[in-house]
């Protein structure tokens, strides 16, 4: 069998050179193919068109001769797809336009946003936000006034809400608009991609990556110029705390600052609206105490309330549907009987008041009959005297570690009881129940269905008990009992770690459950990358942590459930490829790359599951890709079938070169253990009909008489042993005699099936 590489076959390429005398005729079909230079990278749209001089044409004087007189030889591409085969002088094409983007590579991705999508969501702008927006507007024109807009607002206020539905109104519907996700480790204008007619947005939220320079701002004033060029513009929302006051505006660069949030009424209103809840708003209205609780929330708080209210709306219609179709149990709820009104407030009420007196200290504190600190109020006093306006949870931190410094190894006076005596001497479980408002039933069960309250519990603890954080996430995780997002200690794991809008508390989380719950973990990321105030940090995550062994098997679960959503938008599902594509091409470990390949070939089961592949592996064959990862989903394809026969062999697999990718897999040791049962099965799915056999033996054969064939041939010659045609051929003996000369066969024997 030949080890030379051929080249494949097509009306494109030069006919088979004719063997001189005493050379050995070529086994096949095809041209030998010389080496060719590869090919550098090009943008999507530059693909080479013809072109030529002005009044010349194809058919002209000089068509058909060949480089003579020192004439380079002048090739035409008319705009196709060209393989080059042999010295060619001259590619001649058309440049449409010049782009100043030359990589591909290291430039942050992100993913296409609907803008139509953008429009359709609830969203009010009203008050403060209404001046920033006309801030950012041109007078003159409904566009942005700088090419370059930053939107500096405190965390959970929607600046990333605004400045996508900034560019979704005032720029041109022919405009594409684009989230970048800021994989970098510190803002870089040369990381930016640029298109033209494209609209970007990015948020820089994460404290350690995206903080924002002076020298960053400068790169940005000329990166102005280069989209107004390109008829493109860039929004960047940056919390807050992550602003130097002292970063002055740039030419081309406008800041605006947001610093308040939208009406909470009126955002509350609005989605309960978009929800088909109209008739809950009137309601709402009528509740001034409710309404009351709303005002100064933020956006994120506001967004919160309105699932809270729907939530205690259907509650309270499940109470009421149980009071009609049966007796309430003798133990019923103190509450069981509470109005609508009542109800909401209470869930919108943030329990503070209550709660202070619950988790009020027992010992001996400071009051008003005793001015003296405690230890735990100095520290945290020392604490606020040197950070003075700050985080929560840095003054907290701040003060645990003074009072860990001051604290000697043994402290604190212990009770003189055991464990076991101090529990038997204090109440019993069932009035402890009782005395924290929840109800026992007649077979012993606890009756406690306040979900709003619950949940209040929970963020107060979350919120005040700084070190209890932890505790309570392994202790969450511990509880679970599932995977769902439905099982409530999953709920409420997500609803923590998402509170503060970071990503800080999800990392934790991970470290805790990566080994033992890696399904939970893929839950509440789940949970995480669909919110719409943290997901761009939770796939940040995500994309940290494809690269690490032993997140990997959390990262692959997390993609899986986002690609078998059916209501995930093209977007998402873009991100969850992305990261399956950088674990693919990252690993070493055989186990994650078969967990990728099994998620790929999920995928290729679903209609729109095809088309990401498709495209994963035309991106490998145009260099943009992974090779690892285009060769995943190339493999992911080849069980699909069209009719009888491999989908990959039919005329709806365009784009893909299979040829070539059944080359580049077969000339690896690593790969040809992989591809070989996908063959085989190709070759058994089609044996029983002849004209399918020969069809698919005959396009298989040209890639393997490619370069390094050899063993990969011998292999799949020996797999298809056992495998016959309705007319007893057996279809190694067939490759073998199609693939191997008859001069070499005695060196080169196939071997014979030992059944």
């Amino acid at each position: 069998m030949s080890e030379q590489d051929f080249g494949p076959s097509g009306t494109e390429h030069s006919a088979t050179p004719t063997p001189q005398p005493g050379e050995p005729e070529p086994n096949g079909s095809g041209s030998w193919r010389p080496w060719r230079r590869q090919a550098p990278d090009r943008p999507d749209d530059s693909s080479p068109s013809s072109v030529l001089p002005q009044g010349s044409t194809p058919e002209g004087p000089h068509a058909d001769a060949g480089p003579a007189d020192g004439m380079p030889e002048v090739l035409l591409t008319n705009g196709t797809s060209t393989h080059l085969h042999g010295k060619v002088d001259v590619v001649a094409g058309s440049i449409h336009k010049f782009v100043r983007q030359t990589r591909k590579l290291d430039l942050l991705e992100g993913v296409r946003i609907d803008r139509g999508e953008v429009l359709s969501r609830p969203f009010v702008c009203e008050g403060q936000w209404a001046e920033a927006w006309q801030q950012a507007l041109a007078p003159q024109a409904p566009r942005p006034r700088e090419r370059v807009v930053i939107v500096v607002a405190p965390r959970s206020f929607g600046a990333t809400t605004f400045a996508l539905r900034l560019l979704a109104e005032h720029t041109d519907s022919t405009t594409t608009l684009f989230k970048l996700d800021g994989d970098w480790n510190a803002p870089s204008q040369g990381r930016l991609p640029l298109e033209e007619e494209h609209a970007y947005q990015l948020d820089l939220k994460d404290p350690e990556r995206d903080r924002p320079s002076a020298d960053f701002l400068n790169a940005l004033s000329t990166f102005a110029d280069h989209l107004e060029d390109a008829r493109s513009y860039l929004v960047l929302t940056v919390a807050q705390e992550l602003w130097d006051d002292r970063l002055t505006t740039r030419r081309g660069v406008q800041v605006v600052y947001v610093s308040e949030p939208p009406d909470a009424l009126r955002v509350v209103e609005t989605r309960l609206t978009a929800a088909g809840h109209a008739p809950l708003v009137a309601e709402l209205r009528s509740f001034p105490k409710a309404v009351a609780s709303l005002r100064g929330l933020h956006a994120m708080a506001a967004v919160r309330a309105a699932n809270t209210i729907v939530m205690t709306w259907q509650e309270h219609r499940r109470l009421q549907d149980t009071r009609t179709s049966a007796a309430l149990p003798r133990s019923a709820p103190a509450d069981a009987d509470l109005t609508l009104e009542d109800r909401i407030t209470a869930a919108l009420s943030d329990w503070r008041d209550h709660l202070d007196g619950l988790f009020g200290e027992v010992a001996t504190t400071h009051d008003k009959a005793n001015d003296s600190l405690t230890l735990d109020d100095r520290c945290l006093l020392l604490a606020l005297a040197v950070r003075q306006s700050a985080p929560l949870s840095t003054v907290a931190s701040t003060a645990r570690a003074l009072h860990q410094a001051l604290a000697s190894k043994d402290i604190g006076t212990r009770s003189s009881l055991l464990p076991a005596q101090s529990s038997f001497a204090g109440r019993g479980l069932r009035r402890r129940i009782q005395d924290i408002g929840a109800a026992v039933g007649s077979q012993d069960t606890v009756l406690f269905d306040r979900p709003a309250y619950g949940r209040a519990i929970l963020e107060y603890v979350w919120d005040n008990y700084e070190a209890m954080r932890e505790v309570m996430l392994a202790w969450l995780v511990q509880s679970a009992v599932g995977d769902s997002a439905a099982d409530l200690p999953v709920a409420a794991l997500s609803a923590l770690v998402l509170r503060h809008g970071t990503t800080a508390h999800l990392t934790t989380l991970g470290a805790i459950a990566r080994e033992s719950h890696p399904n939970l973990l893929s839950a509440v990321l789940d949970v995480a990358v669909h919110d719409e105030h943290v997901g761009r940090l939770a796939w940040d995550v995500l994309y940290r942590w494809a690269e690490q062994k032993p997140y990997a098997p959390t990262v692959i679960s997390t993609c899986r459930r986002v690609l078998h959503d059916d209501a995930a938008n093209a977007s998402t599902a873009k991100r969850a490829m992305v990261r399956l594509r950088r674990i693919a091409h990252t690993t070493s470990e055989p186990d994650l790359r078969r967990d990728v390949l099994k998620a790929f070939e999920e995928l290729a089961g679903r209609p729109t599951g095809t088309a990401r592949l498709v495209a994963e592996v035309r991106d490998w064959q145009e260099s943009q890709a992974s090779a690892k990862s285009g060769s995943l989903a190339f493999l992911a394809l080849m069980p699909v079938q069209d009719d009888g026969m491999p989908w990959l062999m039919s005329d709806r697999a365009q784009g893909i070169d299979v040829q070539r990718a059944l080359q580049d897999l077969l000339s690896s040791p690593d790969t040809t253990a992989e591809v070989i049962p996908y063959l085989t099965g190709w070759i058994r799915a089609c044996a029983f009909d002849p004209a399918s056999y020969g069809r698919l033996r005959d396009q298989l054969l040209p890639a393997l008489r490619g370069h390094n064939m050899f063993h990969a041939g011998m292999e799949l010659m020996k797999a298809l042993a056992d495998v016959t045609t309705p007319q007893g051929v057996n279809a190694g003996e067939d490759f073998y005699q199609h693939l191997v000369d008859h001069r070499l066969q005695p060196v080169f024997s196939l071997p014979k099936d030992p059944a």
